[in-house]
């Protein structure tokens, strides 16, 4: 679930600290993918345009094909991904698990019913609501990831989480997952539909923390307090309380203790047992391994691996697969330069002339670095660019 209508209230509120981008933008970047996110949008993407797609035996493939060409999209537009697995679900999250079995036996009776009535739409929309992603999804996708060369890390615990520290840690540029609660865990940077097929046109939306808080008026501590009371996977929330309301009063008392002294019982009903304090430590505190710790490499791709792999029983089209392999050991080679901001860094300087110098040197940088995205013959040009810049110093 994420945090209930998060997104929604900062488009509303907050505007400037979301900004739309092309997957091209990212050229150099290395971003936390959430697994399990992307996973299921691999398998109700292919749902959605009818039955899933199957190996010889009838096993889901459709996890595997996406993650093979998305994956192969996100490197060849210059993108270091590492995905990163679930681990246990913390226990305050049991609620919210069991919520969500019960939603999905609901939708096994009413997909019963459709079936049984030959209704193709609601066949098709209860089919949906059934999809789950499993540890044998994940593990087939590790397999893939480890032949593709590409890393993965499995959280202890939540993976948003884990991509949220590896962000703050600077291991990683932003965390790629459409589930907002990666603000709350502290990610200064969020990206959202990056994994999105191309076929749906949707551009990148990038959310900075900083600029949430900024807008927003609000401290992390009480933006925490504010996606409890919005609605998290860790705890009910306060019912009738929506999110114009749930800011209103947190913006009035700046935290939930003072919330819960002056909110009016008669009109909100406030559980007596309410794990606020819980679900405040979880998003302050999360299980995850220390950053430090994590060596992140990107290495070649195992096309031989790959096509005994997904040419067997996965039934895959073998040229596509050496294909896409081909298509990594290319872009692996060609995004080893790096993007322009990770070698430079302008220094600042209060002397107006210094001043008017560096604003020239910064549009020269941007304007090399926006060339680049674009340019195959890149240590070619950042030679010349390189060259215009020193120059003008």
């Amino acid at each position: 679930m994420g945090i209930l209508g998060l997104s929604k209230l900062i488009a509303d509120i907050a505007p400037m600290a979301v900004k739309e981008s092309e997957i091209k933008h990212y050229f150099g970047r290395k971003v936390a993918i959430d697994a399990s996110m992307s996973l299921y949008q691999f398998l109700i993407a292919v749902r959605n345009e009818g039955a899933q797609l199957t190996s010889v035996d009838g096993e889901t493939t459709s996890h595997l094909m996406g993650t093979f060409y998305r994956t192969i999209r996100l490197v060849e537009n210059g993108i270091k991904p590492v995905y990163v697995f679930d681990g246990k679900p913390p226990e305050m999250k049991s609620g919210e698990l069991s919520k969500r079995a019960e939603r999905r036996e609901e939708a096994q009776k009413s997909l019963e019913k459709a079936e049984e009535a030959g209704d193709a739409e609601q066949v098709d929309k209860f089919s949906r609501r059934l999809v789950k992603v499993t540890k044998h999804h994940a593990d087939e996708c590790k397999q893939l990831l480890s032949l593709m060369g590409i890393p993965y890390i499995e959280a202890p615990c939540e993976a948003e989480a884990q991509c949220a520290a590896m962000v703050k840690a600077g291991k990683v540029y932003a965390t790629a997952t459409e589930d907002m609660d990666a603000l709350t865990f502290g990610s200064s940077v969020l990206l959202r539909h990056m994994t999105f097929s191309e076929a749906r046109k949707m551009p990148i939306q990038e959310f900075h923390l900083s600029k949430v808080l900024e807008e927003l008026e609000l401290s992390h501590n009480e933006f925490i307090d504010l996606c409890i009371l919005l609605g998290c996977d860790y705890c009910d929330s306060i019912k009738g309380i929506g999110p114009k309301r749930a800011i209103d009063l947190i913006k009035q008392h700046r935290n939930l203790e003072t919330v819960l002294k002056n909110v009016d019982r008669k009109k909100y009903s406030v559980a007596e047992d309410w794990m606020y304090k819980e679900a405040r430590q979880l998003f302050l505190e999360p299980e995850v391994t220390d950053p430090e710790k994590i060596e992140l490499k990107w290495l070649e791709p195992d096309e031989e691996g790959l096509v005994k792999y997904l040419c067997g029983d996965k039934a895959f089209n073998e040229d596509r697969v050496r294909n896409g392999a081909k298509k990594l050991t290319k872009a692996r080679t060609g995004t080893t330069q790096g993007r322009l901001d990770s070698f430079f860094k302008v220094l600042p300087n209060t002397n107006n002339t210094a001043n008017k110098r560096k604003v020239r040197t910064d549009l020269w940088w941007q304007s090399a670095e926006n060339f680049l995205h674009t340019s195959r013959l890149r240590k070619y040009h950042f030679t010349k660019f390189l060259h215009a810049v020193t120059c003008l110093e």
